[in-house]
């Protein structure tokens, strides 16, 4: 820091790893934890003095009691006075209201890439263990005396036809990894252009042809006000019988009625989940009752490197907002004149470096 201004206060609520730490400690930062099973009084006092907030990103968060207060709303950002930045320790940032901070003059960042490959694998393995028929094989052959081994045939990844809902750092990654089944990949993105699907070897399609067309459907957005409720009843009901819903994303992405419907009906094959509208979802979900869903408890992201990764770059981002620096994955760019005058106000000096829009991608995951 430069300046003589105070001593930047970062309040966090966890690490994927605690390299975190050890990264922080390194710099001139006063870090402190947000214990969710404090009392209202002690966690508020700490917040309402921080200059930033890893916002509290578990699933189940606002589940524990009065726990949703400390996710980054209007309330808090209303109340939080001294917050110029707040940042997700993943790519999703649902947990964040952009709308609040920007108005607020609030920075808002998130860690995707880090994250991507461990997402990008879980998702292909999504896709072979339902094309294969993996998981329905294991709990046949637990069940007892198997009586038809044909009735579990499956099918290959081999030139079928990927269809990819955010084109982001993991379903980047995942058209990536499937290359070697010479899929045909199609994508609907509002964000990406001709010339970046051609440099992908993607094709940019609607959202009603991927969906027609695809025998995997992969949704691999953030959830934002433009993707919440994006896969209903028309898309699940255009989708192929022979095709399989996948989603690493966020549970609201998509409706889970209207998927279940297409399940029971078989509509679709099978779908393999990894969100859900409640998490962690209840033992008696009608979707983890039904014998062509596979499921994981937003698991995804989490493996060892991928935590490490993670945790590096979420310390780093911090080190970087705190130095005067243009955070690397800032995603309210608009924000940047008044939070820059909020920061020299708080720190005695305004940070040097601009935004380039054509580098910033908000809907990036």
């Amino acid at each position: 820091m430069t300046g003589g201004g105070p001593q930047p206060r970062l309040v966090y609520e966890r690490w994927t790893d605690p390299i975190a730490g050890d990264v922080l400690g390194l710099a001139d930062i006063d870090v402190v934890k947000l214990e969710l099973s404090a009392s209202d009084e002690q966690n508020w006092a700490a917040l309402e003095s921080a200059h930033g907030y890893q916002v509290a990103t578990r699933t189940d968060t606002a589940s524990v009691s009065g726990g949703a207060q400390w996710l980054a709303g209007p309330e808090l950002i209303s109340r939080c006075e001294n917050l110029l930045a707040v940042c997700s320790a993943g790519a999703g940032y649902d947990v964040i209201d952009v709308e609040s901070c920007t108005r607020a003059g609030v920075a808002v960042c998130n860690n995707s890439g880090p994250g991507a490959e461990a997402v990008a694998e879980h998702a292909l393995g999504f896709m072979l263990d339902l094309a294969k028929k993996i998981t329905v094989s294991d709990r046949t052959l637990r069940a007892g005396p198997l009586q038809d081994r044909l009735a579990l045939r499956g099918t290959q990844l081999l030139g079928k036809t990927l269809g990819v809902i955010g084109l982001g750092a993991i379903g980047s990654r995942l058209v990536e990894l499937c290359a070697p089944f010479g899929m045909e990949v199609l994508v609907f993105d509002p964000y990406l252009d001709e010339v970046a699907a051609a440099g992908r070897g993607v094709t940019r399609v609607a959202l009603a042809e991927l969906v027609r067309r695809s025998d995997f459907v992969q949704v691999t957005c953030p959830l934002t006000a433009e993707t919440a409720d994006l896969i209903g009843r028309a898309e699940f009901a255009a989708m192929k019988p022979t095709a399989y819903f996948i989603t690493t994303a966020r549970g609201p992405v998509h409706d889970e009625s209207a998927l279940l419907d297409a399940l029971r009906s078989g509509g679709i094959a099978g779908a393999g989940l990894d969100v859900f509208h409640t998490e962690p979802p209840r033992a008696d979900d009608p979707l983890l009752q039904m014998a062509n869903v596979v499921a994981s408890p937003h698991t995804a992201g989490i493996t060892v490197e991928a935590a490490r990764d993670i945790a590096v770059a979420t310390a780093t981002q911090w080190t970087t907002i705190f130095g005067g620096q243009l955070p690397p994955r800032l995603l309210n760019p608009d924000v940047w004149p008044r939070y820059c005058e909020r920061f020299h106000d708080v720190f005695g000096f305004r940070p040097n470096a601009e935004p380039d829009p054509a580098e910033l991608d908000p809907n990036r995951r």
